[in-house]
């Protein structure tokens, strides 16, 4: 009798155990970035007749059907150090009123509820019309290549870049400053093509260059500051 209370007693703990423990939790699932918006206006390049200027943009889609908000900066220079509105909207458009007379950058990415962000848009350039102007000033030059920061191999390289300006019928020149020091020095000026051959280069060195573009009325932009290394 004692015996087969002992066995019964064991059957119940057994069954009262469960005989396999609490199922596992799933591991969490990764919120993922919005896809990345695309520009519409004002277009790359535009001479803005109003100083208050609609921005518009397409929409992103979120793979987890988070609500995204869209963040737009504008600035006075493509690297975004002198930004004159930056703010949060829902919306596919928002207005923003400028100076006139200046030419103006802008980008916009794409932030999910999560505060999970997207990549930011290429940089559009615009320029806001000025009182009486008849002259505009060129845009800043854009970089093509060497890609900022990248390292170069060989002695030489082909500096390439890109250039704009409203006053279609404007012939630009490029001045070309180029050395090892954070002030490179004016190597070439009134250059006539967006690209320019640096022969001489030295090993294992981090080389710095610019470009000012000129539209030869007087109207003269300066570059950003670039740089590469050699191998």
């Amino acid at each position: 009798m004692k015996k087969l209370l002992t066995l019964y007693i064991a059957l119940l703990l057994i069954s009262c155990g469960g005989g396999g423990g609490d199922e596992p939790t799933p591991p969490p699932v990764e919120n993922k970035a919005p896809s990345i918006p695309t520009l519409t206006n004002p277009t790359n390049g535009l001479l803005c007749i109003s100083n208050t200027v609609d921005f518009t943009w397409t929409s992103s889609t979120d793979p987890e059907g988070d609500l995204i908000n869209y963040e737009i900066m504008v600035a006075k220079d493509p690297g975004f150090s002198q930004i004159v509105s930056q703010k949060q909207v829902q919306t596919l458009t928002t207005s923003v009123t400028l100076e006139k007379g200046v030419a103006y950058y802008w980008k916009i990415r794409a932030i999910d509820a999560k505060s999970k962000a997207s990549e930011f848009t290429g940089v559009w350039n615009f320029l806001t019309e000025g009182v009486g102007v008849v002259n505009y000033v060129p845009f800043v030059a854009s970089l093509v290549k060497p890609t900022l920061n990248s390292t170069v191999t060989g002695t030489s390289v082909v500096l390439e870049w890109n250039a704009s300006d409203v006053d279609v019928n404007d012939i630009l020149t490029y001045d070309i400053f180029f050395g090892t020091t954070t002030t490179p020095p004016n190597i070439v000026t009134s250059h006539t093509s967006k690209n320019y051959t640096r022969t001489g280069l030295l090993p294992n060195t981090t080389y710095y260059w610019r470009i000012d573009v000129k539209d030869g009325k007087g109207g003269k932009s300066t570059g950003q500051l670039w740089s590469f290394k050699t191998s």
